[in-house]
């Protein structure tokens, strides 16, 4: 039986600093891009910043929305949709991004690392 690999919590961020409905672009140790956004209920959410459509690191930058009950962020190079929860694209379920564990404790953003 093996062990499983232990996630190693990143700071982020305060939660205040993140305005709802926005989003910020984080680096991991391992040069990985994450973009972690707040929704306007406060949930927060961590997706691969780069966009799968354009290769361009921009999803940080992407408008966050809701699609029917789905927490989204449309990236600003070609307006897909990607669901914050699961990462899949919702105009071609073939795409998805990478998505990442976040909790905040103590008012503080962490992002998960596995």
């Amino acid at each position: 039986m093996t062990a499983l690999a232990e996630t190693v919590w990143l700071r982020v961020c305060a939660m205040a600093e993140l305005t709802r409905e926005q989003g910020v672009a984080a680096l991991l140790p391992d040069a990985n891009q994450v973009a972690v956004f707040r929704t306007h209920d406060d949930e927060v959410y961590a997706v691969g910043n780069v966009d799968p459509f354009s290769g361009a690191a921009v999803l940080s930058r992407g408008i966050v929305g809701d699609l029917a009950g789905i927490p989204v962020v449309a990236s600003p190079m070609h307006k897909q949709h990607f669901d914050l929860r699961t990462g899949v694209c919702l105009d071609d379920p073939a795409v998805s991004v990478a998505t990442y564990p976040v909790r905040v404790v103590d008012a503080t953003i962490l992002l998960g690392q596995p």
